[in-house]
Formats: C-alpha cells, sequence, structure tokens
C-alpha cells in the first residue's frame, strides 16, 4: 500500500489484463501495464466462459418461440373448467 492508499498491482501477485478484457471499467494502469481491480488472474475467469466481474460483455439471452398447436390448446383449456 502506497501513502495516499493506493494499492500497487505490481508489487502483488496480480497478473496482467487480457484481449478479452479490454473495455471493462474494472481495469486500472499501473506502471504502463493494465491491471483487473476485482480478480487476480484475468486469464483464468475467461477459461470457462465469460468473465463474471465484465462490465463491458453482457451474456446472450436464447429465446425460443413455441409453436401451440390451437387444436391442443383448446382442448386444455376446455378440461381445465
Amino acid at each position: 500500500m502506497q501513502a495516499n492508499g493506493a494499492m500497487k498491482y505490481a508489487e502483488m501477485a496480480f497478473q496482467p489484463v487480457i484481449d478479452k478484457c479490454e473495455g471493462c471499467e474494472r481495469i486500472v494502469e499501473e506502471n504502463s501495464v493494465r491491471f483487473c481491480t476485482t480478480y487476480v488472474s484475468p486469464d483464468a475467469k475467461w477459461r470457462m466462459g465469460m468473465c463474471n466481474f465484465a462490465t463491458h460483455a453482457k451474456p446472450e439471452i436464447k429465446t425460443v418461440k413455441v409453436r401451440i398447436n390451437p387444436l391442443k390448446a383448446a382442448k386444455r383449456a376446455s378440461r381445465r373448467k
């Protein structure tokens, strides 16, 4: 820790960010090297898919439109009454 309270990422075990981290708001730059403020090893967070700390990437939500047979829907509705 420095006197002003800023953490020195280069002295800690933090690893530099990878290409997939570009654009994230959690990146700080120290001695011209960019580090993630949240996670020590950014490469490990992206290994299994998307990083859950990423502020620049949003998960894709797939919606599936289901076609309902109107005859079956009418029969089900009549049975509920």
